[in-house]
């Protein structure tokens, strides 16, 4: 009987891949719009279009306390663009808040790409990422730009910094001010002047500020590593010591002509982790205090931290 089963379980599987194969004639064919015929798939329609891709929405931010949200809406002008659409909660009434022609740089004629974007806590100021670059599992690295909705002054932060290094930048509560990690560091931005206070400057390949190792991302899903303070005047931050952490060599095949090695801090049982702290400090620079966690911090996660609904405490999640 197990005999039969299996039999006719690899006829099952065989006939199966015989229909797979009896299709791809059928995909792999010229130009449909050559033929006529729009129903007439490709490999290149498929894969290299967006012909089949499902529309999106979002990202969708509430406002005015709920009383509205916004989100991305293709542009009618410029090509290319998207604008970001207000819709009443109730009433579902929709505006263009922000449009894409508000959003082309000085000497460009194209719009700002929003990948995300965040509002002021007073709504006049909106924050924009775009031009993003992969960290680990997501494009986490960066170009920000602040836009005034009162003036439409569009401001690209970071100073002369190199293109795509901003990551996690955020409005202090206040709206005067924003907070990024840049290479490693923590830094602070006025908008008033664009100013730029370096908070840390011990920031390297194995000192990280601000944002976390592989293990951090993978087992916690933590990436955004600083908290401004409720008063907008302190940050808390988590800092990462990875030296001594053995390296694991990741494989690239599929970018690059011949396999490219990556090395990837990664430690394994029995070998030692990234040492972890928590500091906080002023957003307009000086010393860091650090928290007191009592044990070897090599042999301990700390999982979240926040501040306690007030600009004196930290809640600080500690796990062995």
């Amino acid at each position: 009987m197990k005999t039969g089963q299996t039999k006719f379980k690899y006829l099952q599987i065989a006939s199966l891949i015989f229909f797979l194969f009896a299709l791809i004639p059928d995909l792999v064919v010229s130009d449909p719009q050559q033929d006529g015929d729009p129903a007439i798939l490709s490999i290149d329609r498929i894969f290299d279009s967006d012909e089949f891709s499902p529309q999106r929405f979002g990202p969708a931010r509430w406002i005015d306390n709920g009383a509205g949200y916004t989100t991305l809406e293709k542009s009618d002008s410029p090509e290319g663009g998207r604008d970001i659409v207000r819709y009443d909660t109730k009433s579902g009434r929709r505006i263009i808040l922000v449009s894409a022609q508000k959003l082309i740089p000085p000497g460009s004629s194209k719009p700002l790409q929003i990948a995300n974007y965040n509002w002021s806590t007073d709504g006049n100021l909106l924050l924009i990422f775009t031009n993003t670059k992969r960290v680990w599992r997501q494009n986490s690295r960066g170009d920000y730009w602040v836009v005034n909705l009162k003036t439409w002054d569009l401001k690209k932060l970071g100073g002369r910094t190199k293109p795509s290094t901003l990551m996690f930048a955020k409005f202090s509560p206040d709206g005067k001010k924003v907070g990024y990690v840049r290479e490693n560091n923590i830094y602070v931005e006025s908008l008033s002047d664009q100013s730029i206070t370096r908070i840390t400057w011990d920031g390297s390949e194995t000192i990280i500020n601000g944002t976390f190792d592989w293990v951090y991302e993978e087992e916690f899903g933590l990436r955004d590593g600083f908290r401004w303070s409720p008063d907008s005047k302190n940050i808390a931050y988590w800092q990462l010591d990875a030296e001594g952490i053995g390296e694991f060599f990741l494989i690239n095949t599929t970018d690059y002509l011949y396999p490219k090695l990556i090395p990837l801090q990664y430690p394994k049982v029995g070998t030692t982790n990234s040492a972890v702290r928590i500091g906080v400090a002023s957003s307009a620079g000086g010393e860091t205090t650090w928290m007191n966690i009592p044990g070897n911090s090599r042999n301990y996660y700390l999982a979240r931290m926040d501040w306690a609904d007030n600009s004196q405490e930290l809640v600080i999640q500690h796990l062995n």
